[in-house]
């Protein structure tokens, strides 16, 4: 027996008959001729849940530009804010509205109407079977019905009103209303790319996360800041250290304590004994209150002495990392109080190491090792984590090419001359695509190899991917946390981008990119984040000519004093490819009660030559070769090499 029979004897076990291949055929051509659904591409959220939230339930305002289209002069610019409001949020509307309203009854029945009308218009690109998919299947049949039209009834207006009448009457109006407003933000957006960084200084990306799991479709693009977070969660130590250190230091220990239930009172305890005649000045946490001021500064330090020894310790065992120059434990002079840094020594600010050893500056005290002993197990103890956790490896990747489009979170190592910058492995040297391919599978060995050897090479590696000059992750020649702690010279503080940065402007180099990826140089875009765009000092989001678009735009309020915005996001629909720039989100509150949506800026990238079909996707390329599949099934069936399967 051939493969192709094999296979075609396989699939005939789910289209047994010629009629139900064909009817299958029918089904999926249809589809294909479909106008292309909504992408919808955001990044670096950094914990920002309600920016993130709104942004996505506003679909970065299509939904408004839907009503506007719809509506028109029919309502008025206050009527077309309450139902973008109403659709954004309608549990919390529908009570504002029904404490105020002298006839809920008849505000529901308009209501309805409404949302009919918009349902209808953003349900017009998918066809019966996608759309039965988004339904709630409590109420799908009569959704269904109010959204289609009955060619068979001769009034139809009065048919409409009829269910409309039955809905109020059984007191069901508010729960359709919720159905019908969540239908409408799942159609506005057909496919969700979330380009990296869902954690770092805002204080729920536990939320993010939660809302991603069960959202419809979605693909996510690790982050430097995820894999930070998922290294931890996996069992490394230093990115344990690591993810304890950016939360104390932003003020953020909420994301550990509440969010994933990880307990502190270990390392809190330990930094008061250890530290507790350190004034620990250098050291003092943003946003935090003179009563706990003194203890945050003290376990500040205590988690960045640790996180040091650490990053020593990793150093020393994988010495083709190259992290030697980024150690400083053991360039100290103790008695002097200096450090040597390229062949030159600075004063410290801070000479205090009450936990270090100078004739091994690495090894972690007593009190620390059982310190991070404990925290180790509440990282691996807390379920939220762990199922997060897996939910980034289910869904995320170093990278990904859909619908012609490569996208990533940071950026392809480059070096000054535009070729690949090349990093070293377990012995083997790797770059460009291949060194996202060999980053991911050791990340991936780091959580489910079960050699020990693999695994610990894997926890080590997801801890490049954070913070390595040669990680696509993370695009710079640095970490400067040693320089910003201890000393005063702020010379040493800078961070070089990688030459990726200010080669993208040029043809020669992108087209190289493209190549390397094998991406359709004339059709294709690279997108991603990581990087913030200062729009106020003039920088653009897009570079040579549309080619790369960098869609960071500061969702997390501490970057948008660098971008004078809050941030980007990208879509892309069957007419055109553009990127919204949006401006500060106030409060959940505020656009609820006062019904202030974010404002947006909208530049188009790019228009499609004709408009788009779900034929000329991913999506729509398998579709056709399972059309292909059917027809040579059919085929078979037809000349007697396959017999059908008659009940």
């Amino acid at each position: 027996m051939t493969d192709d029979t094999k296979y075609l004897r396989q699939l005939s076990q789910q289209f047994p008959t010629a009629q139900k291949a064909a009817a299958e055929i029918i089904n999926l051509s249809s589809l294909l001729n479909l106008p292309k659904g909504t992408e919808h591409f955001i990044s670096d959220i950094h914990g920002e849940y309600a920016s993130f939230q709104h942004v996505l339930k506003n679909a970065s305002g299509s939904i408004a530009k839907k009503i506007e289209d719809e509506f028109g002069d029919e309502l008025s610019k206050g009527e077309k804010r309450t139902l973008a409001t109403l659709i954004y949020y309608p549990e919390e509307k529908i009570d504002i509205i029904e404490a105020q309203s002298s006839n809920f009854a008849e505000w529901c029945r308009r209501a309805l109407r409404l949302l009919i009308r918009m349902a209808r218009r953003t349900a017009s690109k998918y066809n019966r079977t996608k759309l039965r998919r988004a339904l709630n299947p409590d109420f799908e049949y009569i959704i269904e019905e109010l959204l289609t039209v009955r060619d068979e009834v001769s009034d139809k207006e009065a048919y409409y009103n009829g269910i409309i009448d039955s809905i109020i009457g059984t007191d069901s109006a508010k729960r359709f209303i919720i159905v019908f407003c969540r239908l409408i933000q799942h159609l506005a957006i057909d496919r969700l790319h979330v380009l990296g960084d869902i954690f770092d200084r805002g204080t729920s990306p536990h939320l993010v996360l939660d809302r991603l799991e069960h959202y419809h479709s979605v693909d996510i693009q690790w982050g430097n800041h995820d894999i930070e977070w998922m290294g931890a969660a996996c069992g490394s130590e230093v990115c344990m250290a690591s993810v304890i250190r950016f939360c104390v230091k932003y003020g953020n220990l909420s994301t550990l304590e509440d969010g994933y239930g990880i307990n502190l009172v270990p390392l809190v305890t330990f930094a008061l004994t250890e530290y507790k005649n350190d004034p620990c000045s250098y050291f003092a946490v943003e946003n935090s209150d003179e009563e706990e001021a003194s203890t945050l500064a003290k376990v500040h330090k205590a988690i960045t002495v640790i996180l040091m020894k650490l990053e020593g310790q990793l150093s020393a065992r994988r010495p083709e990392f190259d992290m030697g120059e980024r150690v400083f434990l053991d360039k100290i002079d103790y008695q002097k109080g200096t450090v040597r840094i390229d062949g030159k020594e600075y004063p410290l600010r801070d000479t205090a190491f009450p936990t270090v050893d100078p004739a091994d500056p690495y090894a972690l005290s007593e009190g620390e090792r059982k310190t991070m002993e404990k925290l180790a197990f509440a990282f691996r103890s807390s379920e939220k984590l762990q199922r997060h956790t897996e939910f980034l490896f289910a869904r995320g990747s170093m990278y990904r090419i859909y619908n012609g489009n490569l996208l990533y979170h940071g950026c392809i190592p480059l070096k000054p001359d535009g070729s690949f910058k090349e990093a070293t492995l377990d012995g083997k040297a790797y770059s460009g695509k291949a060194l996202y391919d060999a980053l991911e599978l050791w990340a991936r060995k780091g959580r489910y190899s079960h050699s020990e050897r693999e695994k610990a090479y894997g926890l080590d590696v997801m801890y490049f991917i954070w913070t390595n000059e040669k990680s696509p992750l993370y695009g710079k020649d640095k970490m400067t946390t040693f320089e910003r702690y201890f000393l005063d010279d702020k010379v040493l503080y800078k961070e070089e981008k990688n030459s990726y940065y200010s080669l993208i402007e040029k043809p020669e180099v992108v087209r190289r990119l493209f190549a390397e990826f094998g991406i359709d140089y004339e059709t294709g875009h690279i997108v991603n984040g990581h990087m913030p765009v200062k729009r106020k000092e003039g920088e653009s989001p897009v570079h040579c000519g549309g080619k790369v678009i960098i869609i960071d735009g500061g969702f997390s309020a501490p970057y948008q004093k660098v971008t004078g915005i809050a941030g980007y996001t990208l879509v892309s629909d069957s007419r055109v490819l553009k990127i919204i720039s949006h401006e500060p989100f106030v409060s959940t509150e505020e656009a609820i009660a006062n019904e202030r949506d974010i404002r947006s800026a909208t530049e188009i990238i790019a228009h499609a030559s004709g408009r788009l079909r779900v034929a000329d996707t991913d999506r729509g390329r398998e579709m056709q070769e399972r059309i292909d599949d059917l027809k040579a099934l059919i085929v078979a069936y037809k000349s007697g090499r396959i017999r059908e399967h008659q009940n």
